[in-house]
């Protein structure tokens, strides 16, 4: 597998208005974004889920309407991570797990837990949240990713802990040397600025490009990376900037 396979790149979520015109063509019915996008792009952070229960028919659509080789990556419901008792957030999981996510079958990629930076987090009770990550869904392996949104979280301890469970900490624009914690990496690019066409200047995305080829043929089987936040609109025209170097490097 080529560096530009293992590299996936996306957004966050596909139904944003704003798009419309701008990276979806005008007039291209809201049923049809999704395939339009998965065949722009190779990854997609559905954000739906960290806010409710998704259908189990909305997975198998999914499914559906994106190509072979298009995977998707899943936020957890946020009453999993924001929350005091980590160790109570058992049924949470449980639900998420049987709500239907195996119908994504083959393009079921990482989930991600993401943690916010109003609640501290104690190293023992994250160690007994870890304990808790369900491993298999009818017989395929699952991958997690955490981010902490809190400043200062991922000490040395939570680092060899995340390790332990093979669980990706979520590498960004304030930690882009990388802590390689699990086989894959998973980053969240926050700075795309209106001003800039493709979202980020062109050097920027060089070294982003540059950083990724590295690590996928040094260290990890797979890299998933996503724009999101900052000036939304230029995600899109980000995410293809950034897999054109990929792809140009293969």
């Amino acid at each position: 597998m080529s560096s530009a396979q293992q590299i996936r790149v996306g957004v966050g979520g596909w139904v944003f208005p704003p798009w419309r015109g701008v990276f979806y063509p005008p007039g291209l019915p809201q049923a049809r974004e999704l395939g339009y996008a998965s065949r722009r792009l190779t990854t997609i952070e559905i954000n739906g889920t960290f806010y409710g229960p998704q259908k189990p028919s909305s997975y198998q659509r999914w499914h559906d309407e994106t190509p072979e080789d298009f995977v998707f990556s899943l936020k957890v419901p946020r009453v999993a991570t924001h929350r005091s008792d980590l160790a109570g957030a058992g049924p949470v999981f449980e639900r998420f797990v049987a709500s239907g996510i195996v119908e994504l079958r083959d393009k079921l990629g990482p989930i991600l837990w993401q943690f916010p930076a109003n609640i501290p987090i104690d190293e023992g009770a994250l160690a007994a949240f870890l304990e808790l990550l369900p491993d298999h869904i009818d017989g395929r392996a699952l991958r997690h990713a955490v981010e902490f949104r809190r400043s200062g979280v991922a000490t040395a301890p939570v680092i060899k802990l995340l390790r332990h469970h093979e669980v990706a900490l979520v590498v960004d624009d304030s930690r882009p040397d990388f802590e390689i914690t699990a086989d894959f990496v998973y980053v969240h690019l926050r700075r795309c600025a209106d001003d800039e066409p493709d979202g980020y200047p062109s050097d920027a995305l060089d070294v982003w490009a540059q950083r990724l080829r590295e690590r996928s043929a040094r260290d990890v089987s797979d890299c998933f990376v996503y724009f999101i936040s900052g000036a939304k609109i230029r995600a899109p025209a980000a995410a293809q900037a950034l897999l054109q170097r990929l792809t140009a490097a293969a």
